[in-house]
């Protein structure tokens, strides 16, 4: 038996095209749907597309914005280019008390605006199952960019990991598995021994000026700087740099530009690469969120 959304409104702020199969399967589960930054079509038939913040926001119980929450000024990414979406401080002002918003990563001023108008946040880009699940999109994405931007195979190069985290875990086991010679670099000594088990070489990031001209290919998953400009004029100028950490990534991108380094900052791309698997992972996670998280006795007929 499905899960049932009878009785929830939702309304979807934003987002890519993993969206779109995200709503129509909460359509499905019987919730009341609307979103605003989507061009109608035949998948969004059911879900009433509206064109103001202010009216999206109105007398719901769930609020769902992208996985990659807003930039620094609060605009949200739409997948209709041509509609501008901000969650500004007088949007915020106006969202429901007690209302659940669900984000994928939230920047610091809306985790302070939860606080203060009494949202239920909850972020979701780090929940473990979305994690992981993710990270298959994610690492297949990362090398099809690589496959299309490099002059070699990814079989036989030197590839280096940034990181040793899911995502990192996911992206190593497929470099190896076509042959790449994978170095894993990483601060967690339990994460080289965990490298070094899995057949991996591996780096500590102190270490990493030392070797990085021998690099090919690098990927980064760390959020933070990492690849900044002294790290980088150590770079063979035909290495390239798949960087796949959270915006703003963890490579001064600016200089890599002036040295002639080929870098790409790759967000989202599960909804880039693989929409219809990232909106299924999606809806395995959210329904049951709003189904724990928002009691009976709010709903509203």
């Amino acid at each position: 038996m499905g899960l049932d959304l009878r009785g929830f409104k939702i309304a979807v702020i934003g987002g890519d095209q993993r969206d779109i199969y995200l709503m129509q399967e909460l359509v499905k589960m019987g919730a009341s749907v609307s979103a605003i930054g989507f061009s109608p079509c035949h998948e969004l038939n059911q879900v009433q597309l509206v064109d103001r913040l202010e009216i999206a926001i109105h007398n719901v119980q769930v609020l769902i914005l992208p996985m990659g929450g807003t930039d620094t000024e609060g605009n949200i990414k739409c997948l209709d280019q041509d509609i501008t979406l901000r969650l500004s401080p007088e949007i915020a002002a106006a969202i429901p008390e007690g209302v659940l918003l669900i984000i994928g990563f939230a920047r610091d001023f809306v985790k302070e605006w939860a606080l203060k108008y009494k949202w239920n946040m909850i972020e979701i880009a780090n929940m473990e199952a979305v994690a992981i699940m993710n990270s298959i999109p994610s690492a297949e994405g990362a090398l099809q960019w690589a496959m299309e931007k490099l002059p070699i195979t990814i079989h036989g190069s030197n590839s280096y990991v940034l990181g040793f985290g899911r995502m990192g875990k996911t992206l190593a086991r497929m470099l190896h598995g076509i042959g790449a010679r994978t170095t894993v670099v990483a601060r967690k000594r339990s994460a080289l021994f965990r490298a070094f088990e899995m057949g991996y070489s591996y780096l500590h990031i102190s270490q990493l000026s030392q070797r990085i001209s021998e690099a090919d290919l690098i990927f980064n998953t760390i959020p933070a700087m990492i690849l900044d400009e002294k790290l980088l004029s150590y770079l063979n100028k035909d290495t390239l740099i798949i960087d796949i950490a959270s915006s703003p990534g963890g490579t001064d991108f600016t200089a890599a530009k002036r040295m002639g380094i080929q870098a790409i900052l790759t967000p989202s791309l599960p909804g880039l690469v693989a929409p219809k698997t990232g909106g299924k992972i999606l809806a395995q996670v959210i329904p049951q969120l709003i189904l724990k998280e928002v009691p009976h006795e709010y709903l509203r007929e």
